[in-house]
């Protein structure tokens, strides 16, 4: 009997807390209209292209494409140095403090990227608008193909090392540890042509991105989310290290298992197949 109600008490607490962590990073199109008519402070980016932004863009929001945030390194996808990231994003007016709410085409891959980069720096209030066309529609998102001029703001870089893995990282992954690949299917077994693929790191399992989101590209619910990880044996107790070809499409894993479901030890592997593949070390199909 105790433990029934043990186990009943514990279930509506994680329901409670994953309602909570929801909340606070997804955004819907109705919450955020309200709320960007009462807060002038806001920073909205656009994580489209600089083509897709100039096409149309929220009204006032700044572009922040993910390959800006890149070294020139001949291996895609490094990001930056912390005070590189720090100046970048100060010209785009957005500081560690502001209010800042991110959206993409509808993939989720742009927004969560420069999600997961702007966590990285340390930034305080960060959110991602929860994109369903249907309901952008109807909560009349207002729409421009004007340009924002930011006004330059002081972002102060505090580097969360926590959400970031290396590869001696991952060299280390072994009990209560999972390497997680977010690619497709048939890059993760090596049989992909487009991008080419030579396999995965060894001793990753397969857990494609999509599968934390709906048929529209929106986040699935909690519950679903939770079913997903555990049917892969994601808990919560355990590090897990996300990956993928040059870890944008890791994140939106990223966002599901760390602040949706609120997974304590969750990490992305930046430098990806990229760099793992160009560092000579083991792959496997």
């Amino acid at each position: 009997m105790k433990r029934t109600s043990v186990s009943l008490i514990l279930a509506v607490l994680f329901l409670f807390i994953t309602q909570v962590l929801t909340a606070q990073v997804l955004i819907s199109a109705k919450d955020f209209t309200a709320e960007k008519k009462k807060d002038k402070t806001m920073v909205v980016i656009d994580a489209n292209t600089a083509d897709n932004y100039a096409k149309s863009h929220v009204i006032g929001a700044v572009n922040v494409p993910h390959k800006e945030l890149y070294t020139e390194d001949k291996i895609e996808g490094l990001i930056q140095s912390p005070q590189n990231l720090a100046a970048y994003f100060g010209k785009k007016g957005i500081s560690n403090t502001s209010n800042i709410v991110i959206y993409d085409d509808g993939s989720n891959k742009y927004s969560c990227r420069v999600y997961w980069v702007l966590d990285y720096l340390g930034a305080e209030n960060l959110r991602i608008l929860h994109k369903d066309m249907d309901k952008w529609k109807a909560a009349r998102v207002p729409l421009t193909r004007n340009k924002t001029a930011a006004k330059a703001a002081t972002f102060t870089a505090n580097v969360n090392s926590a959400i970031i893995a290396t590869a001696a990282d991952v060299l280390g992954c072994s009990a209560n540890c999972v390497l997680v690949d977010s690619r497709h299917f048939s890059e993760y077994d090596g049989t992909s042509e487009k991008p080419v693929s030579a396999g995965h790191i060894k001793g990753a399992i397969n857990v494609e991105y999509k599968e934390f989101l709906d048929d529209k590209g929106a986040f699935k619910s909690a519950d679903e989310l939770k079913a997903v990880a555990e049917k892969h044996g994601l808990t919560s107790g355990k590090t897990i290290i996300l990956y993928c070809q040059t870890s944008v499409r890791a994140t939106p894993s990223f966002v599901a298992l760390k602040e949706i479901l609120g997974y304590p030890n969750v990490k992305v592997y930046d430098g990806a197949y990229n760099e793992w593949e160009a560092q000579g070390n083991a792959m496997e199909k």
